[in-house]
C-alpha cells in the first residue's frame, strides 16, 4: 500500500473536502480524486460519500482512517531511526571489558550515553584474549587495554594517560611519605600483573626497574590489577598500578605517588577494529575525542601548585 496516497486519504478524511485538502497537500484535485479512486479500487471498498459540503468516510473509510494513520506514524518512525541509525545516534554499541578497566570508563560511559541515549551500551566481562577474540569475530565493537596493541587489523584510540603508583600494604613503613621512588621499593617483592599481547605492563615494570639497577623480586604473577591490589593488602608485597585503581577503597592497603621526574605514566586505550566502519563506532571515538581534548583544557587551565 502506496505511502503517500495513504497520506492523500487522511487528509481528505481530516479536511471531509476534496478541495481543501488538495490545498493542504499542494496539489490540484484531479489528482487528488485520482489517488482517492486508486486507493479505493486497492482496497476494495468505498471509502468516502458525497455531501453538500464535501466528503464523509463510509464505515470502511473510518477503519482505514485509523489504521493509515498508524502506518503513517510508524513510516515516519522508521525513517527518523534509520537516519539515527545511519549518523551512529541509535542502535546498539557492544563493549569487552576487563578487571579494573571498569573502574576508568564510568565517565565515558556516561558521557556517550548522554549523547546518544538511543544507543543501546551493552558491556562483556572478558579478559583481554577474549576481547580481541570478540573483536574479530565482529562480537562487539570496541575493547579497552593498558598500552596500546600493535596487532594485525586493530586500531587503538588513547582515552587518556594516567600515572603509576605503588600500591603497599598499610603496615609498610613507607606508607608515611607522599612519595615512594621506585629505588625504595626494590627489596620489597612484588606482585605484578599482565595479560594478553606482549609488551604489557609486566613487561614496563620490568624495564623501569632494570633502568634503576634492579630486578624485581616477583612474588605472585596474576592478571588483573584488583587481584593484585588485594594480595598487596594481604602482605605478598608491592605492585605497580595505574591511578584509576587507587579508587579501589580495600582495608590494608595504601596507595603513593611514584617521585621519579618525569612523572611515569601509562596510557589507556580504547581498541577496536580498522574495517569497522560503523557510525556507532566512529561516535564512540568521537566522544572519547572530546572528553580528551575536555579534560587538557582543564590541565591547563588548573593552577600551578607551589
Amino acid at each position: 500500500m502506496d505511502l503517500t496516497r495513504l497520506r492523500y486519504f487522511v487528509a481528505v478524511a481530516e479536511e471531509s473536502n476534496i478541495g481543501r485538502a488538495a490545498q493542504r497537500l499542494n496539489i490540484s484535485q484531479p489528482p487528488l480524486t485520482r489517488q482517492i479512486h486508486q486507493l479505493e479500487a486497492e482496497v476494495g471498498a468505498t471509502l468516502f460519500v458525497r455531501t453538500r459540503k464535501g466528503v464523509r468516510m463510509t464505515d470502511a473509510g473510518q477503519v482505514l482512517f485509523e489504521e493509515a494513520r498508524n502506518l503513517l506514524v510508524l513510516a515516519a518512525r522508521a525513517r527518523e531511526r534509520t537516519k539515527l541509525a545511519g549518523l551512529g545516534q541509535s542502535g546498539r554499541l557492544d563493549i569487552g571489558l576487563f578487571g579494573s578497566n571498569i573502574l576508568a570508563v564510568p565517565e565515558l560511559l556516561h558521557a556517550f550515553r548522554m549523547r546518544y541515549p538511543d544507543v543501546e551500551v551493552l558491556v562483556h566481562a572478558m579478559n583481554k584474549e577474549e576481547q580481541l577474540q570478540a573483536l574479530y569475530d565482529r562480537r562487539v565493537s570496541v575493547g579497552f587495554n593498558l598500552l596500546g596493541l600493535k596487532l594485525a587489523g586493530i586500531a587503538n584510540e588513547k582515552v587518556r594517560s594516567e600515572p603509576l603508583m605503588v600500591a603497599l600494604n598499610a603496615t609498610d613503613p613507607l606508607c608515611a611519605q607522599t612519595s615512594v621512588s621506585l629505588k625504595q621499593i626494590a627489596d620489597r617483592p612484588m606482585v605484578i600483573f599482565a595479560s594478553g599481547p606482549r609488551p604489557n605492563l609486566m613487561d614496563m615494570v620490568f624495564g623501569l626497574c632494570l633502568e634503576k639497577g634492579f630486578q624485581p623480586s616477583i612474588s605472585q604473577e596474576v592478571d588483573n590489577s584488583v587481584t593484585a591490589v588485594a594480595l598487596v593488602a594481604a602482605g605478598f608485597g608491592v605492585s605497580l598500578v595505574p591511578a584509576t585503581v587507587a579508587q579501589l577503597s580495600l582495608p590494608g592497603v595504601a596507595f603513593r605517588a611514584l617521585s621519579e621526574t618525569p612523572s611515569i605514566t601509562v596510557e589507556f586505550n580504547c581498541i577496536y577494529r580498522r574495517d569497522d566502519s560503523s557510525p556507532i563506532l566512529q561516535a564512540f571515538l568521537e566522544t572519547i575525542r572530546l572528553m580528551r581534548d575536555r579534560s587538557r583544557k582543564r590541565t591547563r587551565k588548573a593552577p600551578s601548585s607551589r
